[in-house]
């Protein structure tokens, strides 16, 4: 008889996947990861993030931060992607 075990990780990705909590789970952790990724600085300067079905909506204090995360969005989309190891980000809005 081969040996079905798997680890406590491998059961809870299971769960997640099976439940339809894995995507929100993922989105929460694109949230999380946004100090870590864009610093202090830009932080600072950001009122919320939030995902939705795989949108990233950022809302900023500063015209100038909008504008220079508007032009590198995708390289945004793909450095959030890449800290939580999974393409839960396809696009976002930066909001004033």
């Amino acid at each position: 008889m081969a040996n079905s075990a798997i680890s406590i990780g491998e059961a809870l990705v299971q769960f997640l996947r099976e439940s339809g909590l894995e995507q929100s789970v993922l989105e929460q952790q694109v949230v999380d990861a946004w100090p870590q990724v864009m610093g202090n600085i830009v932080t600072e300067m950001t009122k919320s993030v939030e995902v939705k079905d795989g949108m990233l909506i950022v809302r900023v204090t500063s015209a100038a931060l909008k504008a220079q995360l508007f032009e590198n969005r995708f390289e945004l989309v793909r450095r959030l992607n890449e800290a939580v190891g999974s393409p839960v980000i396809r696009d976002c809005r930066i909001l004033g």
